[in-house]
């Protein structure tokens, strides 16, 4: 079956750094998108990046634009994010999850919602001095 994994969260200054992984079984990791959705304390799911299958093309939301980076290594199943300069409001429990299709399909629709069908269980972020 599909299993997410995250990890890598934690408590971090403002101006900090963390990196997130995703370790993903149970599917061919390399032939599908992935992506980073966070969830703030009270509010609802806001995507932050995808990466498209095999070496393909990443995005991200404009609030981290600059800041973060996906990546993905498809020998080891695992999918990062890695993240500078952090703010308070980067604040969340960051979900991994995996579309499917090869690209990460996303509509604009009063906020940017992509197309997953499987999630992590998540991991805590929290950017406090």
């Amino acid at each position: 079956q599909v299993q997410l994994v995250e990890s890598g969260g934690g408590l971090v200054q403002p101006g900090g750094s963390l990196r997130l992984s995703c370790v993903a079984s149970g599917f061919t990791f390399s032939t599908y998108g992935m992506s980073w959705v966070r969830q703030a304390p009270g509010k609802g799911l806001e995507w932050v990046s995808s990466a498209n299958s095999g070496i393909g093309s990443t995005t991200y939301a404009d609030s981290v634009k600059g800041r973060f980076t996906i990546s993905r290594d498809n020998a080891k199943n695992t999918l990062y994010l890695e993240m500078n300069n952090l703010k308070p409001e980067d604040t969340a429990v960051y979900y991994c999850a995996k579309a499917p299709t090869a690209q990460v399909m996303c509509v604009v629709f009063g906020k940017i919602m992509c197309q997953h069908d499987y999630w992590g269980q998540g991991t805590q972020v929290t950017v406090s001095s």
